[in-house]
């Protein structure tokens, strides 16, 4: 190791997070030999991340406002346990520069990238910007936000288009028009949906790609100038752009997209000057032509399946940059793909109730087992589900050497999985798996929208 490289270890780490991920966090810094402080809020006085860490600390109330989004609650909580850095896990103030920038204020270490490259990317229209610098294909589009002529712009992209809040993400201030007339309108919601969610109704327009796929790339960056590009996953199985499946490799994407698809991420990264793991994301169209949509600065929750198929640990790696360490792991081993891996989203929500959520008491909780199969996952028996947070309550990660081993075992997981107290989606994956085009690979972005449509007409 160059004389060059300072190593700074850390010996305590505040998770600014609860649930899977904190409790997958914590796991890994026990692996690690590094002591773990959880946060929680007083509904998450039960939770199964307070049980697991060395130490917790109640940061507030129920509602996220008045907790996990607190940021002087938090970095108050990391000074008074001793914390030397904060890994802030998926969601609530993962990528917020502001943040960030409290936490290394405080001196303390964020792990994750810089203030600077959260604010930079996490606008979309500067995201978009940076990728066209970087030779990197993006969907036809406004130059940045768009002020005052809407119209103007629309016609010269050319119906139909995608509105997107500058500030989005989770699919909030997006809106597809695909008529002039509805432009007003459809504008006006997002424009509403935008301002409510994050305090901003700025947006820019790109052309909608039909029948897409939404394939990602990870990635990684140390602090000396390496960057690696992991096989890609894709993330088409969407409801109202929130991901349900994700598998990896997607059964649609050749070596040689493969190998375009890690550049053009790779390219990205670099133009940012990005350090930590984070994810590059892609619209395909079915011709493979892809193009740039956005890089999320942070763990993604489908992040289980990328360690299956490169073989590493992503949270280890996140800890090992942010201590100023090289990466230890070369591209021609990151794009290896050692195997196929599917994750299911399991939330509490009844799907023939248009998903309604489901919070309430896990009476039984029989998680599937075997080989290939992880569950991540903060429920026990007795656990009761808050109302104030997101549904999600287990992963279930498969693995097998091919799609079509694959496919079998997720259906064995899925029939295997009891939980009972509450409704679960756990139907609704059997029915994606059941069907015709998810089971011949023939996936885009609107597959699960007609499904849904397809059960509607049966009825």
């Amino acid at each position: 190791m160059s004389d060059s490289v300072k190593i700074n270890a850390f010996h305590k780490v505040l998770i600014a997070n609860r649930g899977e991920i904190a409790l997958r966090v914590i796991r890994t810094l026990k692996e690690m030999n590094i002591r773990s402080v959880a946060v929680y809020s007083e509904a998450d006085r039960n939770s199964l991340h307070v049980r697991m860490a060395d130490e917790a600390v109640c940061i507030g109330a129920a509602p996220s406002s008045l907790s996990y989004l607190n940021i002087d609650a938090l970095v108050t909580a990391a000074k008074l346990t001793g914390a030397d850095a904060v890994h802030p896990g998926y969601g609530f103030l993962s990528e917020n520069a502001e943040f960030a920038q409290a936490v290394t204020n405080a001196g303390m270490t964020f792990i994750g990238p810089t203030p600077q490259a959260i604010e930079m990317l996490g606008v979309k229209s500067t995201a978009r910007e940076i990728a066209i610098k970087a030779g990197v294909p993006i969907t036809p589009g406004s130059d940045g936000v768009v002020g005052s002529n809407y119209h103007e712009v629309a016609r010269k992209i050319g119906f139909p288009i995608m509105i997107k809040a500058t500030l989005g993400g989770g699919g909030k201030g997006m809106r597809a028009c695909f008529e002039e007339k509805d432009l007003d309108r459809m504008l006006k919601t997002a424009q509403a949906e935008a301002r409510a969610n994050f305090g901003d109704d700025r947006v820019y327009f790109e052309k909608l790609v039909l029948n897409p796929r939404h394939i990602e790339v990870q990635v990684a960056a140390d602090n000396y100038g390496n960057v690696v590009a992991f096989a890609e996953r894709d993330c088409s199985m969407q409801r109202r752009h929130q991901k349900l499946v994700e598998e990896s490799p997607s059964p649609f994407v050749d070596v040689q997209t493969r190998q375009k698809l890690q550049t053009a991420a790779a390219k990205v990264i670099k133009a940012a000057k990005y350090r930590g793991v984070g994810t590059v994301e892609f619209l395909m169209a079915p011709t493979k032509e892809f193009y740039f949509m956005e890089v999320n600065t942070r763990l993604q929750v489908e992040h289980p399946i990328t360690e299956a198929v490169g073989g590493v640990d992503l949270v280890k790696m996140q800890i090992q940059i942010a201590q100023g360490e090289p990466l230890h792991i070369t591209q021609e081993e990151a794009g290896k793909v050692r195997c196929h891996a599917i994750e299911h989203r399991i939330n509490a929500e009844d799907a023939a109730h248009n998903f309604m959520p489901c919070p309430g008491t896990i009476s039984e909780w029989v998680p599937a087992g075997g080989l290939g199969v992880r569950v991540d996952s903060h429920m026990y028996c007795g656990y009761t589900i808050p109302s104030y947070y997101d549904s999600l309550i287990a992963k279930l990660i498969v693995t097998a050497p091919n799609r079509e081993q694959l496919l079998k075992r997720s259906k064995r997981c899925l029939n295997e999985f009891v939980i009972e107290g509450v409704k679960t989606t756990i139907p609704f994956h059997q029915k994606i798996l059941a069907h015709e085009d998810f089971r011949n690979g023939n996936i885009d972005t609107g597959l699960i929208e007609r499904m849904m449509q397809e059960n509607e007409s049966k009825k």
